[in-house]
């Protein structure tokens, strides 16, 4: 069964508005967990023109800074937190982890310079701050150890997932919070699937040595297209990698939604040319006054 659940459907175009941001919500955690709130944003209800129409989240493609600050705190809204909660940092495509604390709060909400700092995964285990992160096919990874109430988000695109930053998330779990791998619960959101994500050479030399080094059938995530090319399926190599991390498998929620094949739900950098807003993803845990 699909774990991410929209909480909006827009049944006709012109009442996309009407029924606020487009989300996409982790449900089993959310039914499960108290506080905790996860998931993933669509593409519609939201304030900007085109081509980021119309619920971009990015800051960085060229959109109206007041227009993705206005659908930020949209979402913020719509999920029942107070926008000062927004924390987010400026991805780069690399493997940094960054622990998140209370003085990190708010950081990136309005500007990318007030960002927690350059890393593409971030960890906290404080209560009342909204993690997010931000795609257009990427892959989001979700993390939650309830025994140590620890939140963490990552985002792998295939330079994210040859450097295993799924690994690298549980190890600073485990390092700076004592977290144990086989207590945490994690997913994978929506993103490119195998069906849409042809790569070339250069990222085939990079992605092979992952394969092989996970003792993964490469028939199972690469598959041949024409000369020097294939398709790949970053999904099941960052389910892989959580699993060789340590997260049981039965612990693992995996989103079949293709941000490629899903262009009238989500945004695709892929199938849209590159000119295209970002979604958001976002974990926290609340308790108390969430204006605290």
């Amino acid at each position: 069964m699909e774990p991410f659940v929209q909480q909006y459907e827009h049944d006709h175009e012109h009442d996309r508005e009407a029924k606020g941001p487009s989300l996409f919500l982790l449900r089993r955690w959310t039914e499960r967990y108290a506080g905790i709130t996860a998931g993933f944003t669509g593409r519609d209800g939201g304030a900007s023109a085109a081509p980021w129409t119309s619920l971009n989240c990015g800051l960085h493609v060229g959109d109206a800074n007041e227009a993705v600050v206005l659908n930020r705190r949209r979402i913020a809204e719509a999920l029942g937190w107070p926008f000062e909660a927004w924390t987010c940092a400026e991805q780069v495509h690399g493997d940094r982890v960054m622990v998140v604390g209370k003085a990190d709060r708010g950081k990136g909400r309005e500007s990318r310079s007030s960002s927690v700092g350059d890393a593409d995964a971030m960890i906290t285990n404080e209560k009342n701050v909204l993690l997010t992160s931000f795609y257009a096919d990427c892959v989001p990874l979700y993390f939650y150890d309830p025994v140590k109430g620890v939140v963490a988000l990552a985002h792998a695109g295939w330079k994210g997932t040859v450097l295993e930053i799924a690994r690298k998330t549980v190890e600073a779990m485990s390092e700076r919070f004592g977290c144990v791998p086989e207590d945490i619960q994690a997913a994978i959101g929506p993103s490119i699937g195998l069906c849409c994500y042809e790569v070339n050479e250069v990222v085939l030399d990079r992605v092979i040595p992952l394969v092989r080094q996970l003792n993964l059938a490469q028939d199972a995530v690469v598959v041949p297209t024409t000369e020097g090319k294939a398709r790949i399926n970053l999904k099941e190599l960052n389910r892989q990698i959580m699993i060789k991390a340590g997260i049981l498998p039965s612990c693992i929620e995996y989103s079949e939604w293709c941000t490629g094949c899903s262009t009238d739900k989500f945004f695709s950098h892929r199938m849209e040319g590159g000119a295209t807003g970002r979604m958001v993803s976002w974990i926290g845990i609340s308790e108390g006054d969430l204006n605290a």
